[in-house]
Protein backbone atom coordinates (compact mmCIF):
# COMPACT_ATOMS: atom_id res chain seq x y z
CA UNK A 1 0.00 0.00 0.00
CA UNK A 2 2.23 2.86 -1.33
CA UNK A 3 1.81 6.11 1.22
CA UNK A 4 0.40 9.60 -0.79
CA UNK A 5 0.73 12.81 1.17
CA UNK A 6 -0.09 15.66 -0.62
CA UNK A 7 -0.09 13.71 -3.79
CA UNK A 8 3.44 12.86 -3.63
CA UNK A 9 4.44 9.06 -2.43
CA UNK A 10 6.35 8.93 0.34
CA UNK A 11 6.56 5.00 1.39
CA UNK A 12 5.05 2.06 1.15
CA UNK A 13 3.01 -0.04 4.13
CA UNK A 14 3.98 -3.79 3.42
CA UNK A 15 1.04 -5.65 4.98
CA UNK A 16 1.20 -9.29 5.72
CA UNK A 17 -1.85 -11.94 5.46
CA UNK A 18 -0.04 -14.86 7.63
CA UNK A 19 3.06 -15.49 9.89
CA UNK A 20 4.64 -17.27 7.34
CA UNK A 21 5.04 -13.92 5.90
CA UNK A 22 6.35 -12.08 8.44
CA UNK A 23 10.10 -12.70 8.31
CA UNK A 24 9.97 -12.04 4.83
CA UNK A 25 7.99 -8.06 5.65
CA UNK A 26 10.51 -7.38 8.17
CA UNK A 27 13.47 -8.21 5.47
CA UNK A 28 11.91 -5.42 3.18
CA UNK A 29 11.57 -3.19 5.44
CA UNK A 30 15.16 -3.40 6.95
CA UNK A 31 16.37 -3.67 3.16
CA UNK A 32 14.59 -0.26 2.62
CA UNK A 33 14.63 1.46 6.02
CA UNK A 34 12.36 4.69 5.27
CA UNK A 35 10.62 4.11 2.38
CA UNK A 36 9.15 0.25 3.30
CA UNK A 37 7.25 0.25 6.66
CA UNK A 38 6.12 -3.53 7.76
CA UNK A 39 2.40 -3.95 9.17
CA UNK A 40 1.90 -7.37 10.71
CA UNK A 41 -1.17 -9.46 11.30
CA UNK A 42 -3.28 -12.87 10.23
CA UNK A 43 -5.83 -11.91 7.35
CA UNK A 44 -9.74 -13.54 8.29
CA UNK A 45 -8.29 -15.86 5.28
CA UNK A 46 -5.74 -17.87 5.33
CA UNK A 47 -4.33 -20.30 2.62
CA UNK A 48 -4.63 -24.08 2.75
CA UNK A 49 -2.83 -24.41 -0.94
CA UNK A 50 -3.09 -22.53 -4.13
CA UNK A 51 -6.26 -23.93 -4.85
CA UNK A 52 -7.86 -23.70 -1.23
CA UNK A 53 -8.86 -21.28 1.11
CA UNK A 54 -10.14 -20.76 4.76
CA UNK A 55 -11.17 -18.69 7.40
CA UNK A 56 -8.80 -17.53 10.13
CA UNK A 57 -8.75 -19.74 13.04
CA UNK A 58 -7.33 -18.70 16.94
CA UNK A 59 -4.72 -21.18 16.20
CA UNK A 60 -3.11 -18.77 13.15
CA UNK A 61 -3.11 -15.82 15.41
CA UNK A 62 -1.43 -18.28 18.24
CA UNK A 63 0.97 -18.54 15.94
CA UNK A 64 1.55 -15.55 14.54
CA UNK A 65 1.81 -13.39 17.83
CA UNK A 66 5.36 -14.58 19.21
CA UNK A 67 6.69 -12.89 15.77
CA UNK A 68 4.70 -9.67 16.54
CA UNK A 69 6.11 -9.80 20.01
CA UNK A 70 9.48 -9.92 18.44
CA UNK A 71 9.24 -7.05 16.01
CA UNK A 72 6.65 -4.75 17.79
CA UNK A 73 8.81 -2.35 17.77
CA UNK A 74 9.57 -1.99 14.05
CA UNK A 75 5.96 -1.73 13.25
CA UNK A 76 3.53 1.10 12.10
CA UNK A 77 0.42 -1.29 12.41
CA UNK A 78 -1.15 -4.58 13.02
CA UNK A 79 -2.60 -5.97 9.41
CA UNK A 80 -4.42 -6.91 7.46
CA UNK A 81 -6.96 -7.78 10.22
CA UNK A 82 -10.37 -8.51 9.79
CA UNK A 83 -13.57 -10.19 8.68
CA UNK A 84 -14.68 -11.99 5.62
CA UNK A 85 -17.59 -13.91 5.73
CA UNK A 86 -17.44 -14.86 2.01
CA UNK A 87 -19.40 -18.20 1.29
CA UNK A 88 -16.80 -20.05 0.17
CA UNK A 89 -14.37 -19.21 3.26
CA UNK A 90 -16.89 -19.61 6.09
CA UNK A 91 -19.61 -22.64 6.50
CA UNK A 92 -21.42 -22.00 9.44
CA UNK A 93 -21.76 -19.51 12.82
CA UNK A 94 -18.79 -20.92 14.04
CA UNK A 95 -16.22 -20.36 11.09
CA UNK A 96 -17.58 -16.20 11.65
CA UNK A 97 -17.25 -16.74 15.48
CA UNK A 98 -13.55 -17.58 15.22
CA UNK A 99 -12.97 -14.83 12.60
CA UNK A 100 -14.27 -12.36 15.06
CA UNK A 101 -12.36 -13.98 17.82
CA UNK A 102 -8.89 -13.32 16.07
CA UNK A 103 -10.14 -9.93 15.08
CA UNK A 104 -10.87 -9.25 18.76
CA UNK A 105 -7.51 -10.72 19.86
CA UNK A 106 -5.85 -8.22 17.38
CA UNK A 107 -7.70 -5.00 18.00
CA UNK A 108 -6.91 -5.25 21.58
CA UNK A 109 -3.27 -6.24 20.65
CA UNK A 110 -3.09 -2.86 18.54
CA UNK A 111 -4.73 -0.92 22.13
CA UNK A 112 -1.59 -2.60 24.20
CA UNK A 113 0.95 -1.50 21.25
CA UNK A 114 -0.49 1.59 20.75
CA UNK A 115 -0.63 1.16 17.02
CA UNK A 116 -3.65 1.36 14.54
CA UNK A 117 -4.98 -1.93 12.27
CA UNK A 118 -5.06 -1.98 9.29
CA UNK A 119 -8.67 -3.55 8.28
CA UNK A 120 -9.96 -6.42 5.66
CA UNK A 121 -14.32 -6.25 5.25
CA UNK A 122 -16.02 -8.21 2.88
CA UNK A 123 -19.12 -9.73 3.39
CA UNK A 124 -19.08 -8.43 7.03
CA UNK A 125 -19.49 -4.66 6.44
CA UNK A 126 -21.73 -3.97 9.56
CA UNK A 127 -20.07 -6.53 11.97
CA UNK A 128 -16.81 -5.22 10.93
CA UNK A 129 -18.10 -1.59 12.03
CA UNK A 130 -19.13 -3.15 15.14
CA UNK A 131 -16.02 -4.50 16.56
CA UNK A 132 -13.80 -1.88 15.75
CA UNK A 133 -13.39 1.56 17.50
CA UNK A 134 -10.40 3.29 15.27
CA UNK A 135 -9.36 1.91 12.31
CA UNK A 136 -8.61 2.09 8.78
CA UNK A 137 -10.72 -0.36 6.46
CA UNK A 138 -9.36 -1.43 3.55
CA UNK A 139 -11.51 -3.20 0.72
CA UNK A 140 -15.04 -2.21 2.80
CA UNK A 141 -17.22 -3.38 0.67
CA UNK A 142 -20.84 -2.25 2.74
CA UNK A 143 -23.36 0.25 2.22
CA UNK A 144 -22.18 4.24 2.18
CA UNK A 145 -24.81 4.57 5.29
CA UNK A 146 -23.07 1.69 7.08
CA UNK A 147 -19.65 3.25 6.38
CA UNK A 148 -20.82 6.86 7.98
CA UNK A 149 -21.52 5.06 11.15
CA UNK A 150 -17.59 4.48 10.73
CA UNK A 151 -16.38 7.94 10.22
CA UNK A 152 -18.39 8.86 13.65
CA UNK A 153 -16.38 6.44 15.39
CA UNK A 154 -12.92 8.06 13.45
CA UNK A 155 -12.27 4.91 11.04
CA UNK A 156 -10.50 5.55 7.88
CA UNK A 157 -11.41 4.37 4.21
CA UNK A 158 -8.48 2.98 1.65
CA UNK A 159 -10.07 3.18 -1.88
CA UNK A 160 -8.45 0.85 -4.44
CA UNK A 161 -7.57 1.35 -7.99
CA UNK A 162 -10.63 -1.07 -8.77
CA UNK A 163 -13.28 2.44 -7.85
CA UNK A 164 -13.08 2.74 -11.99
CA UNK A 165 -15.22 -0.18 -11.84
CA UNK A 166 -16.79 -0.51 -8.69
CA UNK A 167 -19.76 1.42 -8.13
CA UNK A 168 -20.42 0.61 -4.67
CA UNK A 169 -17.05 2.49 -4.14
CA UNK A 170 -17.70 5.09 -5.80
CA UNK A 171 -20.57 5.96 -4.17
CA UNK A 172 -18.52 5.48 -0.86
CA UNK A 173 -15.99 8.03 -1.98
CA UNK A 174 -18.95 10.55 -2.90
CA UNK A 175 -20.72 10.15 0.57
CA UNK A 176 -17.17 9.72 3.02
CA UNK A 177 -15.43 13.06 3.50
CA UNK A 178 -11.87 13.05 2.42
CA UNK A 179 -10.05 13.50 5.58
CA UNK A 180 -11.16 9.60 5.83
CA UNK A 181 -10.20 8.55 3.16
CA UNK A 182 -6.95 6.97 2.15
CA UNK A 183 -5.12 5.33 -0.92
CA UNK A 184 -4.17 1.85 -1.81
CA UNK A 185 -3.61 -0.46 -4.42
CA UNK A 186 -4.21 -3.76 -3.13
CA UNK A 187 -1.95 -5.41 -5.11
CA UNK A 188 -2.30 -8.13 -7.12
CA UNK A 189 -6.05 -7.69 -6.63
CA UNK A 190 -8.55 -4.93 -6.73
CA UNK A 191 -7.30 -3.40 -10.02
CA UNK A 192 -8.45 -0.95 -12.50
CA UNK A 193 -9.27 -4.00 -14.97
CA UNK A 194 -11.27 -6.90 -13.49
CA UNK A 195 -9.59 -10.40 -13.65
CA UNK A 196 -5.74 -8.78 -14.86
CA UNK A 197 -3.18 -7.86 -12.07
CA UNK A 198 -2.91 -4.95 -10.38
CA UNK A 199 0.43 -3.50 -9.79
CA UNK A 200 1.54 -0.73 -7.11
CA UNK A 201 1.59 1.75 -9.74
CA UNK A 202 -1.97 1.91 -10.35
CA UNK A 203 -1.71 3.90 -7.02
CA UNK A 204 -2.20 7.13 -9.43
CA UNK A 205 -5.73 5.40 -10.65
CA UNK A 206 -7.33 5.96 -7.36
CA UNK A 207 -5.53 9.12 -6.73
CA UNK A 208 -6.62 10.91 -9.78
CA UNK A 209 -10.34 9.69 -8.51
CA UNK A 210 -10.44 10.71 -4.93
CA UNK A 211 -8.05 14.07 -5.64
CA UNK A 212 -5.71 14.29 -2.90
CA UNK A 213 -4.91 12.71 0.03
CA UNK A 214 -4.29 15.62 2.77
CA UNK A 215 -2.06 14.06 5.50
CA UNK A 216 -4.20 11.68 6.15
CA UNK A 217 -1.63 9.10 6.05
CA UNK A 218 0.19 10.75 8.90
CA UNK A 219 -2.57 11.10 11.20
CA UNK A 220 -3.31 6.78 10.87
CA UNK A 221 0.33 6.23 11.09
CA UNK A 222 2.20 8.29 13.74
CA UNK A 223 5.58 6.60 13.32
CA UNK A 224 5.60 7.77 9.62
CA UNK A 225 6.52 11.35 11.27
CA UNK A 226 10.11 10.30 12.20
CA UNK A 227 10.81 8.50 9.21
CA UNK A 228 10.04 10.95 6.75
CA UNK A 229 10.81 14.34 5.59
CA UNK A 230 7.90 16.58 4.05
Amino acid sequence: MPVLVLGRVIGDLAVAEHCGEFEKIIELSKRFPGFIFPCLGVHPVQEVSPEQQRGATPEDLDAALPIIEKYKDHLVAIGEVGLDFTPRFVSGDADKDNQRRVLIRQVELAKQLDLPINVHSRSAGRPTIHLLKEALLHAFDGKPSVALEGVKAGYFFSIPPSIVRSEQKQKLVKQLPLENICLETDSPALGPEKQVRNEPKNIRVSAEYVAKVKGNALRLFPKLKSAIRL
